[in-house]
C-alpha cells in the first residue's frame, strides 16, 4: 500500500529495505524522495491518509511542519521522505545496508 502510494504521489528514488533479523522496530523500511518541502509534505500527507483509510490506526509522524526529512512509523513498516539534499546527508539506504546484493529498489 505505503509503495502504490509513493508512486502515485510521484516520489522518487524509492528503497525498500528488509529489515527482518536486522532490528526489532520494524519489518520494512522504505527511503523516498521528494523534490521540495512541499513536495515532501504532499507525499506525507498522502501516505497519512491512505493508512487511516485503510483501518491501520494511528500512525505516528515526525518532521511534518518542516518537511525536510519525515518519519511515519506505521509499526511494521517505516517509511522516511526525505528532500534529496538531506537524504544524501542521512544516508539511510548505507547505514541500514540496502547496498547488498539482497535488498532491492522497489518500483
Amino acid at each position: 500500500m505505503a509503495l502504490a502510494c509513493l508512486d502515485d504521489m510521484k516520489a522518487e528514488d524509492t528503497v525498500e529495505i528488509d529489515l527482518v533479523g536486522k532490528t526489532s522496530i520494524a519489518d520494512t523500511m522504505i527511503v523516498t524522495s521528494g523534490r521540495s518541502h512541499r513536495h515532501v509534505g504532499s507525499i506525507a500527507d498522502k501516505v497519512i491518509q491512505e493508512l487511516k483509510e485503510r483501518g491501520f490506526g494511528n500512525a505516528r509522524v515526525e518532521g511534518l511542519p518542516a518537511c525536510d526529512w519525515v518519519l511515519i512509523d506505521a509499526g511494521d513498516v517505516l517509511v522516511h521522505i526525505f528532500r534529496p539534499e538531506v537524504r544524501g546527508f542521512y544516508n539511510l539506504e548505507k547505514m541500514w545496508g540496502a547496498d547488498r546484493p539482497g535488498d532491492r529498489l522497489a518500483g
